[in-house]
């Protein structure tokens, strides 16, 4: 190879290494220019997303916004109604005490127009003191003047004529006193009378000696009977009812006196209809299920009975006897519910009268506690109760109202009287008991009728509801042992004529009066 060659090749390679190099760069140059397009292309997009992030947040911050502002709009309404409320309460309450301070201000006006007329009344004996002091003054000056008498002998006179003006003034005074100490009474009582009845409001409830099952089929019945009957014996055996099955269809009627097997007995037939299952042992079984079920009513009913009028510390057998009463009747009225109602009313006339409220509640509560237990001790429901609250060391007060609220011992505190009162009121009023208004009148008129048909009797007045009858004879013509004959004879006729719930009492009634008028 020469030299030429070689310096050729050299200048060629040379060449193209140059040329490699310009290619290179211009190649370079263009993938930067790419790079460049393609990092705004990002750069604009990135700028986009960042707009639509940003639109997106921004909405989403509003309807935060919108969403939050709704929720503090609607608890500020809240707490606006929350405020009319309170507002409606207290004006509510202002109202209540403007109108027991202008209940208040009558009273205290009353009470000055008693003391002027009392002070008036004073002042008027003291003028006719006065007067007296005077005309013996007068007669003392007379008498020594013209009579014959020493000042001994005039002053002895004066003194008795003055001593007989006196008495009689005395007595005319006393009189009009006492009439009216009695008529404003009289008017006190009817009103705290008429003010407990009205803030009483209870149902009146009735009740049977039935109790009636319906069934899915009359196929039922003849499970229910069982093969020859020993299922309706198992039945009645251990319930002590008596199950009734005739022929009204898809029916079935439990007969018996005692409400509670009546109903324990019911649960346990719908029960085992339920079931399906009917043979002596599930019978035995759903009645035992049946029992417990009662046990655990009566308990929460006794315990809503002394929660709903605020009575507490009562031993928990007394509250199961009490619970007991929502199961008995006197008359078609349920006894828990006549119970309740007495406890209210002596209570409301028990705070009139400013006696212990709390005890007057307890007292109308118990009253007829004898009656959960009186078909099963011997005894009246007087005596029972009575010795079931000595056993439960009840308060001496609250014994004597059981034992007296039907006048069987005489009553030794006022909410002993008012025990009895209450309990006249829930008995008598019509409706109360399954006798009719019109049989009540006619019952009450018979009683009369009878009483004042016997010679001697001027007038006679049916009262406790039909409980006593006050017969007035003439003492002209019936003496003292002529008046108890006439009470047995009424008391007889009584028995034998007419049909009565409890017992009758018969009062006669002989005095004599000696009555005349100043005029």
């Amino acid at each position: 190879m020469d030299f030429m060659s070689i310096a050729f090749a050299i200048v060629a390679l040379i060449v193209g290494i140059i040329i490699g190099f310009l290619i290179k760069k211009v190649s370079d140059n263009k993938r930067i220019e790419g790079a460049k397009a393609n990092a705004e292309v990002i750069v604009d997009d990135a700028i986009k997303q960042a707009q639509n992030l940003k639109r997106e947040a921004l909405f989403e911050a509003k309807e935060e916004n919108l969403k939050y502002r709704n929720e503090i709009e609607a608890e500020l309404k809240e707490r606006r109604n929350e405020v009319s409320r309170s507002e409606n309460r207290l004006i509510q309450k202002e109202e209540n005490l403007d109108q027991k301070s202008n209940n208040l201000d009558k009273r205290e006006l009353n009470i000055e127009s008693k003391e002027d007329d009392l002070n008036k009344r004073l002042q008027s004996v003291t003028d006719k003191e006065a007067r007296v002091n005077e005309i013996i003054q007068q007669q003392k000056d007379e008498l020594e003047r013209v009579a014959a008498l020493s000042r001994d002998d005039a002053r002895e006179l004066i003194i008795d004529e003055t001593k007989d003006g006196l008495t009689q003034d005395i007595a005319i005074m006393v009189r009009d006193a006492e009439q009216q100490a009695k008529d404003e009474a009289d008017r006190n009582a009817k009103n705290i009378i008429l003010q407990a009845i009205q803030r009483t409001s209870t149902d009146i409830v009735t009740d049977n000696s039935v109790s009636v099952v319906q069934l899915p089929n009359d196929d039922m019945k003849g499970r229910i009977i069982g093969r020859e009957g020993r299922n309706i014996r198992t039945f009645e055996s251990l319930t002590g009812i008596d199950l009734i099955i005739d022929d009204t269809p898809d029916t079935v009627v439990l007969s018996g006196f005692d409400p509670i097997r009546r109903q324990i007995a019911k649960i346990a037939l719908e029960k085992l209809i339920q079931d399906g299952r009917i043979h002596p042992a599930r019978i035995e079984e759903m009645v035992e299920r049946a029992r417990k079920e009662v046990d655990e009513k009566i308990r929460e009913v006794g315990e809503e009975a002394t929660f709903e009028l605020g009575i507490h510390s009562l031993h928990p057998d007394l509250i199961k006897i009490i619970g007991r009463l929502a199961y008995r009747t006197s008359y078609g009225q349920n006894v828990l519910k006549h119970s309740i109602e007495v406890a209210k009313l002596t209570s409301y006339m028990a705070g009139e009268l400013g006696e212990d409220v709390v005890v007057a509640k307890r007292a109308g509560l118990l009253h007829d506690l004898g009656k959960a237990l009186d078909n099963e001790i011997e005894g009246t429901h007087v005596e029972i109760g009575t010795e079931i609250a000595k056993r439960y060391k009840e308060s001496d007060v609250i014994i004597n109202a059981i034992a007296s609220h039907h006048g069987d011992t005489q009553p030794t505190s006022m909410i002993s009287v008012l025990v009895a009162l209450a309990d006249a009121f829930s008995a008598a009023r019509p409706g109360a008991r399954s006798e009719s208004l019109e049989n009540y009148i006619r019952r009450l008129e018979q009683l009369e009728e009878i009483s004042t048909s016997f010679d001697g009797v001027s007038h006679a007045y049916a009262i406790q509801a039909g409980r006593e009858v006050r017969v007035a004879v003439r003492p002209d013509k019936i003496n003292d042992a002529q008046a108890a004959k006439v009470a047995h004879d009424i008391r007889k006729r009584v028995e034998s004529e007419m049909n009565y719930p409890g017992n009758i009492k018969v009062t006669v009634i002989r005095e004599t009066r000696s009555v005349e008028y100043a005029k």
